[in-house]
């Protein structure tokens, strides 16, 4: 532990504690949010009004990959812009191609003399623990990245998926024709995932206890188990045969693999929908237009900007940040969608935020 120095070193670690806590983000309309976590001090390197330089380091997969990965990167880009940076040269980003590249990709951005670094993905949480212990005047973001131990140079930015995918579920339940819903996810094994695909059942089973809901899960590892649309593709065709007319897409390229299937099957002359996951993917999926009647989004952009900003005013928060969560607008099927079912959903969102209503997932 360091040593206090001064009277005014300590008024100024509290000023810099009491600025954190009052930073909450903001969610879309019929979004749910929830107030930032116990916060660590400020971080040794971040001096206010400090020149930035942010790297991004992706998970496995394409950082255009128009869901995880790149809403994150937009959110660089958005911080970039602001800040008045240069992308290519105060903003870059490494796609990793491996999982043994993690520790390595970090470190490249270390050496670079890179102060803000974005790490995307449950799966690169150890890693950029180990590094921001090893380098305290560089400042972390751990997109999807709960942190049990409080380190006062990295945050976790981590999000109620429980809550947009019981939002999601319960859209999907009002929907459905023929009393079958499904979900195409990626691998269990990470948390996030678990927490949409539970708590869409979860929302659809509060509408409709009787609803018959399918859950698939990638069976590979996290190496391939986001970059597999053919299998997306394949396992939504399956629910589809098996009678589902509502999708739930979430597993980044796996996901839009499924949403697509079912876009190319409605496009055929049933009516079905699916829906999309972690951005308002009706932006970054088009091929899905004829059924992404929402997506159940955490603001991933918004809040990477937001703690980026904090980086820059001395005021980084360290331990947890949670981003706003909940489903995007209906888009092309505003019109289409029952005022009962949008009633529906604004009731359960308030009872979310306000919390009269838990979704009732248990993480393990």
């Amino acid at each position: 532990m360091h040593k206090m120095k001064s009277l005014f070193a300590l008024m100024s670690i509290l000023l810099v504690v009491s600025l954190a806590a009052c930073v909450a983000p903001t969610a879309p309309a019929g979004g749910s949010e929830a107030p930032a976590a116990t916060e660590a001090p400020a971080a040794e390197g971040s001096n206010e009004g400090a020149v930035l330089k942010i790297g991004l380091v992706t998970d496995v997969g394409r950082v255009n990959d128009r869901s995880f990965n790149q809403s994150a990167w937009d959110g660089v880009l958005q911080a970039c812009s602001a800040s008045g940076l240069t992308e290519g040269e105060d903003c870059r980003f490494i796609e990793t191609q491996s999982p043994a590249d993690y520790a390595e990709n970090i470190q490249q951005f270390v050496d670079g003399g890179f102060n803000v670094i974005v790490s995307v993905g449950f799966a690169l949480g150890e890693a950029t623990i180990a590094a921001a212990k090893e380098n305290p005047d560089v400042m972390f973001i751990g997109v999807d990245q709960f942190q049990g131990e409080v380190v006062p140079n990295l945050t976790g930015l981590i999000f109620h998926e429980d809550q947009s995918g019981f939002l999601a579920g319960a859209l999907a339940a009002q929907l459905s024709q023929t009393g079958k819903i499904a979900s195409v996810l990626g691998t269990n094994l990470v948390p996030p995932v678990v927490a949409f695909g539970e708590g869409y059942e979860l929302g659809a089973k509060y509408i409709n206890p009787d609803i018959e809901v399918s859950t698939t899960y990638h069976p590979g590892g996290l190496d391939v188990a986001f970059n597999d649309p053919e299998w997306g593709a394949n396992t939504a065709s399956q629910v589809l045969d098996q009678g589902a007319d509502v999708v739930f897409g979430a597993g980044g390229n796996t996901g839009n693999g499924a949403l697509q299937e079912v876009a190319v099957a409605d496009g055929a002359g049933e009516t079905l929908f699916c829906i999309g996951v972690d951005t308002d993917q009706w932006e970054t999926v088009p091929a899905a237009h004829p059924c992404l009647v929402s997506s159940a989004m955490k603001l991933i952009t918004p809040g990477v900007v937001e703690l980026v900003a904090l980086a820059g005013e001395g005021a980084f928060p360290g331990g947890n940040f949670f981003g706003g969560a909940g489903l995007a607008p209906f888009h092309d099927f505003d019109a289409t969608i029952p005022q009962e079912v949008k009633d529906k959903l604004a009731e359960i969102d308030a009872a979310l935020k306000d919390g009269s209503l838990e979704t009732g997932y248990n993480p393990q």
